[in-house]
C-alpha cells in the first residue's frame, strides 16, 4: 500500500494536543457545573432522584469525563515515550488520531451505546460553550489529524507489526515487560491454540493448565509475600490479566476469583483468617468463587435476601444466588448473605468465606445443603455459569470474614477498585485479540486480486482499533498505578473498565465485520471473541450503573 503524508501535524502535535487537553477540561468542568444545576434539589444537594430522572444527561456527563480523562493519560503515554527516546511514527500517529477523533466526538456527539449518542445540548451546555471550546488547536486536530492519509498509514504500520506484536510501544518499564513477554508466551503456547475448541465444546479450562498458571503465580500475584504470593501490584495484574485474557477471556479471568477472595481476606479478615486462606489461595491449592448475586437483585445489593443463621459454632445459610462463575470447581466460596434481617439495606450483610467441596467426575455439588446447575451463555464459557441453591448450607463462625456481623457490603466494596481495573485488563486482552484476528484475515484475505486491508473501509476500521486499544490500555495503567500509590482510584477505575468494555465490543464487532460472512461461521475464533466481549458490559457493574457510580462521584464535587 502507498499513502499521502500524513505529518501535518507532527511538527507541533505535543504542542497541539496539550492546548486542546486544556480547552477539554475547561469544557468537562463546564459540563459537570451545567448537569449539577439541574441535579440538585432545593436543599441545594445532588437529588438522587434528579440523577434518575435525568440519567440520559448524567450518565452523558460520566463519558465526557472518561474521554477527557483518556485524552490526559495518553499524552502522558506520549510524554513518556518522548522522555525514552521511544516515540516513533506509530505512536506519533495514534496521539494524533486519538486527539482528533476524540475531540470530534466530544463536540458532535460521544456514543454510549449503539443509539445512543450523547451531545452537548443534552448536558445543558450552551451553544457559546462549544465555540469557545473549539480553539484552534482543536479545529487543526478534527481537520487533519485523523484524515484517511493517517488511518491507512495507521494501517500500514500495525500490518507490519503483526508478526512481531509491536501495535504501539505500551512504555512499560523493564520489569513489566518481562512479565507481559513471560505471560505472552504462555498465552501463545497454552492458551491461543485451544481456547476455540473449549469453547464450542463448552468445556471448563484443563486443569493442567489451570495447573501451570499456579505454577506461574498467577493467583498470587498481588498476595503479599509473608502469606507466600508474589507481593507484586495492581500494575502487574494488568499486564498479566491483558496478556492472558488476549489468549482466552475465561483463561484471564481465573484469577479474577482470587484476586477478590485475597482483597476481601486483606482488607476485612483477621490475622488468623489471612494465615488460614491467604497462603492456600497464592498457590492455587484452593479456587475461590465469588457468590454475591441473587435472582432480581442485580446490582442492587442492599435487597439481598439470602439468610445467615447464627447456630452454635456455624451459620446457617439459605437462599438462592445466580451468576456464580466456576463455582463447581471452587472450593471456597466469599459468599455474602443477611445475617441480621432486622437491619435493612447494606447494614445487614456479612461476608462468610464458605467452604465447599469440589466437584466430583460424577457431581458438580456434592457438598450437603447446597445444589447448583450451570447457566448456559452464548461466551465467557471456559469456567462456566451456575445457580445455586442453600438450604440450611453450614459455614463455621470461624469463617466469618472479620468474625464480626454487619461489615459484609463495606469489606465488598473495598474490593471494587480492584476488580474494575482488572476487568478494564482483561477488555484490552478481548480486545487486542480482536484486533489480531482481524488484522489477519484482512492480510491473508484477496478479493479483486488484492489484500481487503488495502480497501480503506477496512484498513480504517483497524486503524482505529490499534487507537482506541492503546488509549484504553493508558487509561487502565493510570488506575493501577494509583492503587499502587495508595490513592483513591474507584473513579479512574471506574471509567476504565466503562471504555476498556466498549472498546472490546467494538473491537470485536469490527473484526467481524472484516471477516464477513466467515466471521458469522463458528469455526472461525472471531465468533468467539464477539460472544466474549459482550459480556464485559454487564458484570463487574453494568455500563448503565458504572455510568451512573461516576456521575454520582462528579456531581458530588461540584456542591
Amino acid at each position: 500500500m502507498t499513502t499521502q503524508p500524513t505529518s501535518l501535524v507532527l511538527d507541533r502535535l505535543d504542542e497541539l494536543c496539550a492546548n486542546s487537553l486544556e480547552s477539554a477540561e475547561k469544557f468537562k468542568q463546564q459540563a459537570i457545573n451545567a448537569v449539577a444545576a439541574f441535579t440538585r434539589g432545593e436543599d441545594g444537594r445532588i437529588s438522587s432522584r434528579l440523577v434518575e430522572q435525568n440519567q440520559y444527561a448524567t450518565h452523558g456527563l460520566a463519558w465526557l469525563v472518561t474521554y477527557v480523562e483518556t485524552l490526559k493519560e495518553t499524552l502522558r503515554w506520549s510524554h513518556d515515550l518522548v522522555s525514552e527516546g521511544k516515540s516513533g511514527e506509530l505512536e506519533q500517529l495514534i496521539l494524533q488520531a486519538g486527539f482528533a477523533e476524540y475531540l470530534a466526538q466530544i463536540k458532535g456527539g460521544i456514543p454510549m451505546t449503539l443509539g445512543e449518542i450523547i451531545r452537548p445540548a443534552d448536558l445543558g451546555i450552551e451553544a457559546s460553550a462549544v465555540e469557545e471550546f473549539e480553539t484552534d488547536a482543536v479545529k487543526t486536530l478534527i481537520a487533519e489529524g485523523y484524515s484517511p492519509a493517517v488511518r491507512m498509514r495507521i494501517a500500514e504500520l500495525v500490518a507490519e507489526g503483526m508478526d512481531t506484536g509491536h501495535f504501539g510501544d505500551p512504555c512499560l518499564d523493564e520489569t513489566y515487560s518481562m512479565i507481559r513477554d513471560q505471560f505472552r508466551r504462555f498465552a501463545e503456547e497454552e492458551v491461543l491454540p485451544y481456547a476455540h475448541e473449549w469453547h464450542l465444546k463448552d468445556e471448563l479450562i484443563p486443569r493442567p493448565v489451570v495447573d501451570k498458571m499456579s505454577e506461574l503465580g498467577v493467583f498470587g500475584l498481588t498476595i503479599p509475600e509473608e502469606y507466600d504470593g508474589l507481593g507484586l501490584g495492581k500494575m502487574s495484574m494488568c499486564v498479566v490479566s491483558e496478556e492472558l485474557s488476549r489468549g482466552y477471556i475465561g483463561v484471564g479471568s481465573l484469577g479474577t476469583r482470587s484476586e477478590i477472595a485475597a482483597e476481601l481476606i486483606l482488607a476485612g479478615g483477621t490475622e488468623s483468617q489471612k494465615q488460614k486462606w491467604l497462603p492456600k489461595i497464592a498457590t492455587g491449592e484452593i479456587l475461590p468463587t465469588a457468590v454475591f448475586t441473587e435472582p432480581n437483585t442485580g446490582s442492587d445489593l442492599a435487597s439481598l435476601r439470602t439468610r445467615a443463621v447464627k447456630d452454635g459454632d456455624v451459620y446457617k445459610i439459605t437462599g438462592n444466588k445466580t451468576w456464580i462463575t466456576h463455582a463447581a470447581r471452587a472450593d471456597v466460596m466469599t459468599l455474602l448473605a443477611r445475617s441480621n434481617p432486622n437491619e435493612p439495606g447494606y447494614k445487614g450483610l456479612s461476608m462468610f468465606l464458605a467452604e465447599k467441596q469440589h466437584m466430583t467426575e460424577d457431581e458438580d455439588f456434592p457438598t450437603e445443603g447446597m445444589t447448583g446447575g450451570e447457566i448456559e451463555v452464548l461466551g465467557y464459557r471456559g469456567m462456566k455459569e451456575y445457580e445455586l441453591g442453600f438450604d440450611n448450607f453450614e459455614v463455621k463462625a470461624e469463617n466469618l470474614l472479620g468474625e464480626e456481623e454487619g461489615n459484609g457490603f463495606k469489606q465488598l466494596m473495598q474490593t471494587f477498585e480492584s476488580a474494575r481495573i482488572q476487568t478494564a485488563a482483561r477488555a484490552l486482552g478481548v480486545a487486542q485479540n480482536a484486533m489480531e484476528l482481524g488484522l489477519r484475515y484482512a492480510l491473508d484475505r484477496i478479493q479483486f486480486a488484492r489484500p481487503i486491508i488495502e480497501f480503506p473501509r477496512v484498513s480504517g476500521k483497524l486503524a482505529f482499533m490499534a487507537v482506541e486499544i492503546m488509549m484504553a490500555r493508558q487509561l487502565t495503567y493510570a488506575s493501577a498505578r494509583a492503587k499502587d500509590e495508595g490513592r483513591r482510584c474507584d473513579l479512574e477505575a471506574g471509567m476504565a473498565k466503562l471504555l476498556g468494555a466498549r472498546v472490546a465490543w467494538n473491537a470485536a464487532d469490527n473484526a467481524l465485520q472484516v471477516h464477513g460472512g466467515n466471521g458469522f461461521a463458528l469455526e472461525y475464533p472471531i465468533s468467539r471473541v464477539l460472544c466474549d466481549a459482550r459480556i464485559l458490559n454487564i458484570f463487574e457493574g453494568a455500563g448503565e450503573i458504572q455510568a451512573q457510580v461516576i456521575a454520582r462521584r462528579l456531581l458530588e464535587g461540584a456542591n
